[in-house]
């Protein structure tokens, strides 16, 4: 295996298990939280339209878990999915402090899984590959350029 094929598969492992995580945390929303739960929560936090954007959370962590899983536009959704990390660091988290189990440790984690993604495309095994082929994930690659 070269090693430009372990990069794409270490990307790949990242991708789905972060894709997990959001997908999970959609589905906790949509049917353990409710919209009227995931909307009071935005509110408290001093959101405009805390069901638009309760929703939209909701949504983005879904869908956005989906997506991460199978591959399927992952720059634009990783770029979505760090953004929904980078407010729930300022809005929840940073005020306390780093460590878990309210902290931003794991929050921060997400947030450079993401930008990793948005940097690195979709790796290996995915539909992004399918359809976009291997050249446009590693077109960008300063070790290709080189060669």
């Amino acid at each position: 295996m070269s090693k430009g094929s372990n990069r794409s598969w270490g990307i790949t492992v990242l991708r789905v298990a972060v894709g997990i995580v959001f997908l999970m945390h959609g589905i906790q929303k949509l049917f353990s939280i409710g919209v009227p739960g995931v909307e009071g929560f935005v509110g408290a936090l001093g959101i405009p339209f805390p069901r638009f954007f309760g929703v939209v959370l909701t949504l983005v962590e879904l869908f956005g878990g989906a997506a991460l899983i199978f591959g399927v536009a992952t720059r634009l959704t990783a770029l979505l999915l760090a953004v929904d990390m980078l407010v729930a660091i300022i809005k929840v988290h940073l005020k306390n402090g780093f460590f878990m189990p309210n902290g931003f440790e794991f929050t921060l984690t997400l947030l450079a899984a993401n930008l990793c993604l948005l940097l690195a495309g979709a790796g290996a095994a995915s539909v992004d590959g399918a359809l976009w082929g291997e050249k446009r994930e590693t077109s960008a690659d300063p070790v290709k350029r080189q060669v």
